[in-house]
């Protein structure tokens, strides 16, 4: 097969823009895959507060209003294909939410359900001493009873055996995040899966276009120079069957993909270069190639691969205390002065509640206190945010912080303004627990849900 495969990635974390398919949709019509990543590390432990609240949530609900905004373009007769890991803690939940929507539109799509990433239950039940902490090395231990998700990085074998059932979109728990476009790509070109190399490219597309627009100028040190920034392009690979590939936009889209945004994002978050890790393959950047084959087209090609390691990456959360933090404007003469002394005020009255509060920080925003030593303190600053954050172990610690910072704006210095938000709020703390899990202790599982058409 020699045509590329054209692959967007319409959403960069959960929160992104969801109208980001359908105008990438309207501006280039012959996108083969839409790819769509909600799921950070902290993502999992909001699900699972959701999902406690409603036993049906604890997925990415975004992407409901994402599926509807698509509909149409398959009604037209689009055939592109979407794989995501909007079903997050849930994804038969999800899956059942994209019916229903398919079906009132009366849109027939087969949904590929992908989960089993969910080893909760293993850590649980292992012995303390086990699963160690990826960066300390310690282990698990009284953490264990703590724990709320885990949740192994899957890689792309069962979203391939999704797509190869019929597919039309693919819902999955948690995946690495490049294995959404290497599944795509050893579908359709049907690569073995002892084709390193041709794996290390597809890693490489997918590892450029996982962060959304950030690879089209979006978070680049010249970011002000980026063109249209407001009508920022999501990226587009065009992947041959070789495993090199074309970085681009739509047409008519903002930002910009040039040699600096794509290295820019090739060093994104890849720790050692000669040693990247992912479920399908372990890859060297060291050879690659980034060229210029037109204006927003960038070629990169040179990926090396090698066999994956026999263990799952899993990313754990448990529950570590509680934190809050809260904001104050101030302004006028000795605004730094007045604001450092309002932080420590008001540390001193929950320390006089009785509460020492197991960590505590006061910064003036802009007196350069959210980088320390780099820069220097300003002189005669007339203007500037407080903020002042604390977490303990004890939820009531925490709620006589939030009731302390009010109080300033009548008994704090003249200037202090922008309460407006209110009391803050108390949120529970999760502590990301990074371990590694042999892939046969994983079940990966693939169900297909036939949503065909409904008769009136």
């Amino acid at each position: 097969m020699s045509q590329a495969l054209k692959i967007a990635n319409v959403q960069g974390f959960w929160g992104d823009r969801n109208r980001a398919a359908a105008e990438l949709l309207n501006q280039q019509a012959d996108i083969d895959v839409l790819t769509l990543d909600y799921l950070a590390e902290v993502s999992m432990s909001i699900m699972a507060i959701q999902r406690e609240k409603n036993p049906n949530h604890g997925y990415a609900r975004d992407f409901i209003d994402v599926i509807k905004s698509v509909i149409p373009f398959w009604q037209k007769g689009a055939k592109f294909k979407i794989i995501c890991n909007a079903g997050g803690l849930n994804p038969l939940a999800c899956a059942e939410a994209c019916k229903k929507v398919l079906e009132a539109a009366q849109c027939s799509k087969k949904i590929g359900v992908v989960y089993g990433d969910d080893v909760l239950s293993i850590m649980q039940d292992s012995p303390p001493d086990t699963f160690k902490h990826l960066d300390t090395g310690e282990p698990l231990g009284t953490h264990q009873e703590k724990l709320v998700t885990a949740n192994a990085y899957l890689g792309a074998k069962p979203l391939v055996k999704a797509l190869s059932d019929g597919a039309d979109i693919v819902i999955t728990g948690r995946v690495a995040d490049p294995s959404l476009v290497v599944a795509a790509c050893v579908h359709h070109f049907n690569w073995d899966w002892t084709d390193h190399d041709l794996l290390a490219g597809a890693t490489i597309a997918g590892h450029l276009i996982e962060c959304g627009t950030q690879v089209c100028g979006g978070f680049s040190t010249h970011w002000l120079d980026v063109p249209e920034p407001a009508k920022m392009g999501f990226p587009i690979v065009e992947i041959n069957p070789d495993g090199s590939c074309v970085v681009t936009k739509a047409d008519g889209s903002g930002g910009v993909v040039n040699e600096q945004t794509v290295k820019e994002q090739l060093l994104y978050e890849i720790a050692d270069p000669n040693n990247y890790l992912s479920p399908d393959v372990t890859m060297s950047f060291l050879k690659l190639k980034v060229e210029k084959e037109a204006e927003n087209r960038m070629r990169v090609s040179g990926a090396c691969g090698r066999q994956c390691s026999d263990f799952f990456k899993v990313s754990a959360t448990y529950r570590n205390g509680f934190k809050s933090e809260g904001m104050l404007t101030i302004f006028g003469h000795d605004a730094i002065l007045k604001g450092r002394r309002c932080g420590e005020l008001i540390l001193q009255r929950v320390r006089d509640a009785g509460f020492d509060l197991q960590s505590s920080h006061v910064e003036c925003l802009g007196a350069c206190d959210s980088v320390p030593g780099v820069f220097s303190e300003p002189v005669d600053l007339r203007e500037l945010v407080l903020r002042v954050s604390v977490f303990d172990l004890r939820r009531e610690a925490v709620e006589q912080f939030t009731r302390e910072l009010a109080p300033m704006v009548t008994s704090g210095p003249q200037g202090v303004t922008g309460y407006n938000s209110g009391r803050p709020k108390v949120r529970p703390v999760f502590t990301y627990w990074p371990c590694l899990l042999n892939k046969e202790h994983v079940t990966e599982k693939v169900s297909i849900v036939d949503v065909g058409m409904v008769k009136s």
